[in-house]
C-alpha cells in the first residue's frame, strides 16, 4: 500500500513540475518583445471625434554586429471610443537605419520618400476598431557607424492629414560593443559609436533625451508656417504632408 501511495505522490509531483515549466515558458515567451513606447510622438492634425491614434516602438532593439540586421515591431493603436475608418501607417528610415521590409505593406517609391529619408513602407488599414491595435514586423539594417532614426506617421487613407507622428526618433547606444555578437540600442538615444582613429560618430551631443535637432527637422524650415510651428513646439515636423506630388508638375 505504501508503494502505491509513493507512486501516486511521485506522479502528482511530476505533473505539478511539468505544469510549472509550461507556465514559466509561456510567460517568458510573451515577454520576449519587451516594453513598447510612444516616445517622440506628437499629435499633428486632429483626428475625427472619438478616434485617438498613436504608435508604439520597442524601447530596446538589438543589431547583429556582423550582418547589421535588426527586427523592429511597429504598432498603431486606436485608444478612442470610435472606429478609425480607413487609415495608413508609414514606416520610414533615416540615416543609419534602413527599412528593408514591413510585413503586409507596400514599399514607398524613392521619389515619394520624405526629404532626408532613405527608405519607407506604407501600410493600408481598412479600419482600426476602438480600443484595438495592429502590429507590423519590420525588417531593417542599422549601420552602427552612423546615427539612425525611424518615423511612424499615421495618416488618413489619402495622406491629406497626419493624425500622429512618432519621430524621427533615434535608436542608439552610448557604449557599443563591437566585439559582441549584437549591440543593444535604446529608443530615444543618439547612436555614438567610437571607431578606431576617429571621434564619436555624429559629433558632440547634448544627450539622448530629446529628438535630434539636426537632419530632416532642419530641412523643413522653409516649408511654411505649419512646419515652423511644429518645430517650435518640439515636434519633428510635418514633413510628409508638405511633400506634394504637384511639385513634379511645375
Amino acid at each position: 500500500m505504501s508503494s502505491r501511495r509513493m507512486t501516486i505522490a511521485t506522479g502528482s509531483l511530476l505533473t505539478a513540475s511539468f505544469s510549472a515549466v509550461m507556465i514559466f515558458s509561456f510567460s517568458a515567451g510573451a515577454d520576449d518583445e519587451g516594453p513598447m513606447s510612444g516616445k517622440g510622438g506628437k499629435v499633428i492634425d486632429k483626428a475625427p471625434a472619438g478616434v485617438e491614434l498613436t504608435t508604439l516602438l520597442p524601447e530596446k532593439i538589438e543589431v547583429d554586429n556582423s550582418s547589421q540586421e535588426t527586427a523592429i515591431t511597429a504598432t498603431v493603436k486606436n485608444g478612442g471610443t470610435k472606429d478609425s475608418g480607413a487609415i495608413r501607417l508609414l514606416v520610414v528610415g533615416f540615416d543609419g537605419l534602413s527599412v528593408k521590409g514591413v510585413e503586409g505593406c507596400a514599399e514607398i517609391a524613392e521619389k515619394d520618400l520624405p526629404e532626408g529619408s532613405n527608405s519607407g513602407f506604407a501600410c493600408a488599414i481598412d479600419n482600426l476598431a476602438a480600443g484595438k491595435s495592429k502590429s507590423y514586423a519590420v525588417d531593417a539594417t542599422f549601420d552602427l557607424k552612423k546615427e539612425g532614426k525611424i518615423c511612424l506617421p499615421v495618416q488618413d487613407a489619402d495622406g491629406a492629414k497626419t493624425f500622429w507622428q512618432q519621430g524621427p526618433v533615434p535608436f542608439g547606444a552610448n557604449n557599443p560593443s563591437p566585439n559582441a555578437p549584437a549591440t543593444p540600442l535604446l529608443l530615444g538615444t543618439d547612436n555614438s559609436p567610437v571607431t578606431p582613429g576617429s571621434d564619436k560618430a555624429g559629433g558632440d551631443k547634448s544627450g539622448g533625451e530629446e529628438l535630434p535637432k539636426t537632419g530632416p527637422a532642419d530641412r523643413i524650415l522653409p516649408l511654411g508656417a505649419v512646419g515652423a510651428a511644429l518645430i517650435s513646439a518640439g515636434a519633428a515636423g510635418l514633413w510628409w504632408t508638405q511633400r506634394r506630388p504637384q511639385r513634379s508638375e511645375s
